[in-house]
């Protein structure tokens, strides 16, 4: 095991100076081509900048040196193996041409960049001489430390022998090299005491220098990260708030759009009964007519009543106020009370089958009790609307893998098109808006009930084609998964 993983830290070394050496012999085209593009662009746009032409080429100019300064943080990043932080947190929004020549010239960035842009000419230069030499350089030493080994191994070997004790050779800051014996002596007299690897250490001074110039001119500093990120904190608060105040306008249109049928309906029902009563104008209600116009009424106030406890719990979820509590839930008792509640509304008033098939041992799955069952509720009775009669509503599960259990809703309704169905989990967005404000939809049922599947740690997903029906599954986490 040692062995492999000095190996592996060998390997990792030789990449190094290879990739360290390629970063060097690439450093003199990328620094030619550098400072021309700057010359051409920024000198020109300089000397033309009283004609109209020299704010476009200066512009470009800004932008070519930009993508340059993330190409070669990409480069000495991965190539000389250092960190340097961003040149920015997040990308800029839209601007104008004028917007982004001011905020480039106003950036300290931009000068940083740009200096290391021109650096590169005449450094690349250095490196790539270096980057060329150490070969040769290398092949000389060696060549050097041969003769100069052959010539003095027999006299270092005989001191060796006559001090009958180890031989120390000491450097300057560097530990001490003891011979003990022709074998010690061999091995460092060939490589000259390391002087062979002096070519080495010159490379990785250089990738030095430019890991340092990387560092201090194409990231921030650590005062000007800290300010960007304080600013970044506040842009995303801003837009946050905005996104909450959109929210809240369309909350209120919303509202008062859905609000506007049920009240209009009682009105004028209630209207017609009040004349009823008072016998002005000789019209009197038949007990068939007067229960009918009662249960128009009532069936409003019901939709009235859903519509308020919706946008309740809506109001809990956006506020982080809706408390839950997690426990240990069978699954099972919950989807028999959601189908004894729901059976008789399916039968009377749509004549829908609702079925529900459950393994004999069903495993506990982590939730909110009362959640789930709204959850299971709000999905059974968007199954009943959008069946027609004689249809068939099932609740079946499945465990998925080891760790979560699923919890099926289907129906043969009318299904939904391909196309929304990224968008039915969205508050107040309905498929069909006509019927379901006829059957007592408002578009909040699919959206809440995403919310609350989020809050317990699970998800939903859904699967449907239009005209043969829809599948909602429900993933929850076992308990068991919980716990261990």
């Amino acid at each position: 095991m040692q062995a492999q993983e000095t190996l592996s830290s060998s390997n990792r070394g030789q990449a190094k100076i290879w990739s360290t050496a390629a970063y060097l012999l690439l450093s003199f085209p990328s620094g030619i081509l550098y400072f021309v593009v700057l010359v051409i662009f920024l000198g020109l746009s300089v000397g033309l900048l009283i004609v109209w032409i020299g704010i476009p080429m200066l512009i470009l100019g800004l932008y070519l040196s930009w993508q340059f300064a993330i190409f070669e943080r990409y480069l000495a990043m991965h190539w000389l193996n250092c960190y340097i932080s961003p040149l920015a947190l997040s990308r800029q929004p839209r601007q104008n041409w004028l917007q982004y020549l001011r905020a480039h010239l106003t950036n300290k960035m931009t000068w940083k960049t740009l200096a290391f842009l021109l650096l590169k000419f005449p450094l690349g230069i250095l490196s790539f001489v270096f980057a060329i030499q150490v070969p040769i350089l290398m092949l000389v030493l060696a060549l050097i430390t041969f003769i100069l080994g052959f010539v003095c191994t027999p006299i270092l070997y005989l001191i060796l022998v006559a001090r009958n004790a180890p031989l120390v050779i000491r450097w300057p800051g560097r530990r001490p090299i003891y011979l003990n014996g022709m074998k010690d002596l061999i091995r460092y007299v060939f490589t000259g005491f390391g002087l062979v690897l002096l070519p080495r250490y010159i490379l990785l001074g250089m990738a030095w220098i430019w890991q340092q110039l990387g560092r201090a001119l194409l990231g921030m500093n650590n005062q000007d990260l800290r300010v960007a990120q304080a600013e970044e904190q506040v842009r995303r608060e801003q837009a946050k708030a905005e996104r909450a105040e959109l929210s809240r306008q369309q909350l209120i249109v919303n509202v008062s759009h859905e609000l506007r049928t049920p009240v209009a309906s009682i009105r004028a029902h209630l209207e017609v009964l009040l004349k009823a009563c008072a016998h002005d104008d000789g019209l009197v209600l038949q007990p068939q007519e007067l229960s009918n116009y009662l249960g128009i009424a009532h069936r409003e106030t019901v939709r009235l009543s859903s519509l308020v406890e919706d946008l309740l719990s809506l109001s809990r979820t956006e506020a982080d106020k809706l408390r839950l509590n997690m426990a240990s839930v069978p699954p099972g008792e919950v989807i028999e009370e959601v189908y004894q509640a729901l059976l008789p509304l399916a039968r009377k008033e749509r004549m829908i089958t609702l079925v529900h098939s459950l393994p004999e041992r069903l495993p506990r799955v982590q939730a909110d009790h009362q959640r789930l069952t709204q959850v299971l509720m709000n999905l059974v009775r968007n199954a009943i609307t959008y069946t027609p009669n004689g249809g068939i509503i099932s609740i079946s599960t499945r465990q998925e893998h080891s760790d979560y259990l699923v919890i099926s809703v289907a129906d043969t309704g009318m299904g939904i098109p391909a196309d929304q169905l990224a968008q039915i989990f969205e508050r107040f967005y309905r498929t069909d808006a006509s019927r379901s404000r006829s059957s007592g939809g408002f578009g909040l049922g699919l959206s809440i009930v995403k919310d609350l599947v989020d809050a317990m740690g699970g998800k939903i997903t859904v699967e449907s084609q239009e005209g043969e029906g829809s599948c909602f599954h429900i993933h929850l986490r076992l308990a068991q998964a919980i716990t261990n």
